[in-house]
């Protein structure tokens, strides 16, 4: 990772900002920043979901189609990086990344552009309630 941006040792994963991720592995955080994309016409790229995607996972551990592989797992925000510590140190995975979750100004640049959200990039708390919304209200 030291090749692809900058790596420091943290007694912590990193703040809830933009730009900058945590990794865990071998007992210990860091701080991973990775390169930003100067193409300003596609805002996907700089997401960190992509970052991670193009600079390490596709490139580093051969993970091409996050959606499909079965070496790559998810944990929603909302189970904390204490539960990415916990699969890491019980051997149920090698290393978890964490990643700080998408602006709304992220999102609606995404959306502007007529772009996709990568995959991981979407998890958002809380969830609605969609039955509010799927549901008629008058009586037939």
């Amino acid at each position: 990772l030291d090749a692809l941006g900058r790596v420091t040792p943290a007694p912590a994963p990193p703040p809830n900002e933009p730009g900058t991720m945590g990794f865990y592995a071998g007992g210990g955080w860091h701080h991973v920043s990775l390169a930003i994309s100067e193409d300003a016409a596609n805002p996907v790229e700089s997401l960190d979901a992509a970052r991670l995607q193009s600079l390490v996972l596709g490139p580093v551990l051969g993970i091409e189609d996050p959606r499909t592989d079965g070496r790559l797992g998810f944990v929603g925000g909302i189970r904390g990086s204490a539960s990415l510590q916990r699969l890491v140190d019980a051997g149920e995975a090698a290393a978890a990344f964490a990643m700080p979750p998408t602006t709304i100004e992220q999102l609606l640049s995404v959306a502007d552009a007529g772009l996709v959200m990568p995959p991981k990039s979407t998890w958002f708390e809380p969830k609605l309630r969609s039955g509010l919304f799927v549901h008629e209200l008058a009586a037939p």
